[in-house]
């Protein structure tokens, strides 16, 4: 492609504090396309979290310097863009470029869309993608974080606003034209009348319910989406033989992340059982005005970490990270969720979990699972976290030895709540039963400041009675 004038480069930018490098995951723009200023260019994948990097100019896409699947230093040039000038005269470029485009198009998509998939927003658009002659409106049902935020500020439908970007995609200017020319009260008035409303508000009714006698918050509260995967047989395999995955950049991260904890990190495990009868009986009593009140449901999750937190407090060793020749002890006590989606565990952070109550904590780890589950997480979302909180119970689990998240210290996992009986006062009693695993640090924990720990969140929950406020 020809083009004159000076090429503007766009470089891999510090998208977190502690982020030296990010994989390019999938190009939302190919070279020779029109480009808005923070119109999204390409998908990125980093340690923490899956991100859009929108542009900081308005132009024609120039060259890829970067390949999908390559991993790109922070502050290495990834593409070209071309302004003013260059634009202008690479403007007949796109239509030159129009008969190859759609050929291309399917072709780069249909391999990445799987692999870098984030959960339910990327789930939707590979089907729409099967047929090659749907090619010119595969963006169409895929929104960036910007056009999302501010389409539900203004109530607009988006299904009803046409896309000018690649591929029939949306753009921030395309939600600003349907704000100024009037088309956002249209699609605010027909957006109740969509045809895949009901169906949309149908199937998760039934589905929460499933879950309603183990409601731990942090379990998908809808029916997962079952992982698409493209499955490649083996040129040498017989016809029922092994299969080959590629292994995505957001799992290879996982996997790594994972490696360097167990290799660095001496792990060691303890488990401590609880007694939660009245904890049980405290939430059944709170849970049905608390849903009225607040608009979400009370899950045993905020009552835990609020007794985490507060054994913290006591025990400040257990929120420090090993520094090689000294110990740093960290001053606010940030709780990372472990949340599992179909394809990944992310970690959000609660900062400053000793500052919020229980109804704080509720909403907290609502607001976080949901926007895990729906891709929408931030990385600041993933940032400073001290100490790790995982609900294994959510899926039936009664004993785990959980992998310590990197660099922390120790990563504590709430089983699940079960009635067993037990000797009171040399009696046999029926009482909701729970298992606390935490797995820790022996370069900086030992037994014995461990087991007291334990003890003592052991005793905070135990001590939850008919009396307790959230507030």
């Amino acid at each position: 492609m020809s083009q004159k004038g000076n090429p503007t480069d766009v470089v891999m930018p510090q998208l977190a504090e502690s982020l030296v490098s990010a994989t390019i995951a999938k190009w939302l723009k190919q070279p020779g396309e029109s480009v808005d200023q923070y119109e999204p260019i390409c998908e990125v994948i980093t340690d923490k979290v899956n991100a859009e990097i929108p542009s900081v100019l308005e132009g024609i896409m120039g060259e890829h310097l970067a390949a999908e699947g390559q991993e790109v230093a922070v502050g290495e040039v990834i593409c070209q863009i071309y302004t003013e000038a260059g634009a202008a005269e690479s403007a007949s470029a796109p239509a030159a470029a129009s008969t190859p485009a759609p050929a291309a198009a399917p072709a780069q998509q249909s391999e990445p869309i799987v692999s870098t998939a984030t959960p339910v927003q990327r789930t939707a658009a590979p089907q729409q993608q099967s047929q090659p002659a749907a090619a010119a409106g595969a963006m169409a049902g895929r929104y960036s974080p910007a056009v999302q935020s501010l389409a539900s500020e203004h109530g607009l439908n988006l299904s009803l606003i046409q896309g000018t970007g690649a591929g029939g995609r949306i753009t921030r200017r395309d939600v600003l034209k349907a704000l100024e020319n009037g088309t956002a009260q249209a699609a605010a008035v027909q957006q109740p009348a969509a045809p895949s409303a009901p169906a949309a508000q149908s199937e998760p009714a039934a589905s929460t319910t499933d879950y309603a006698v183990r409601n731990s918050g942090m379990h998908l509260s809808e029916t997962p989406a079952i992982q698409k995967i493209e499955l490649e047989q083996a040129e040498t395999a017989p016809a029922r033989g092994e299969h080959l995955i590629n292994v995505t950049p957001l799992r290879n991260a996982i996997a790594r992340n994972m490696r360097q904890s167990v290799s660095e990190i001496p792990h060691a495990w303890t488990m401590i059982e609880v007694d939660v009868t009245n904890l049980v009986m405290l939430r059944n009593k709170l849970k049905e005005e608390f849903k009225r009140s607040e608009g979400i449901t009370l899950t045993y999750l905020p009552f835990l970490i609020k007794a985490v937190v507060n054994a913290i407090k006591d025990y400040p060793i257990m929120n420090s990270v090993w520094a090689v020749d000294k110990i740093i002890v960290k001053r606010d006590i940030n709780v990372s969720l472990a949340v599992g989606t179909e394809d990944s565990v992310m970690t959000p952070v609660i900062q400053r979990a000793d500052q919020k109550n229980i109804a704080g904590l509720a909403h907290e780890i609502e607001d976080l699972a949901r926007r895990t589950r729906e891709g929408k997480l931030k990385l600041d979302d993933m940032q400073g976290g001290t100490f790790t909180v995982n609900n294994t119970g959510s899926f039936g689990s009664v004993l785990s030895y959980p992998i310590i998240n990197y660099p922390q210290a120790a990563i504590l996992t709430f089983e699940s709540i079960v009635k067993r009986p037990v000797v009171i006062n040399d009696m046999i009693g029926v009482r909701s039963m729970v298992n606390l695993c935490l797995s820790l640090d022996h370069r900086i924990l030992d037994g014995v400041i461990c087991g007291r720990f334990l003890q003592r969140v052991k005793d905070n929950l135990e001590g939850y009675n008919m009396e307790t406020k959230l507030y």
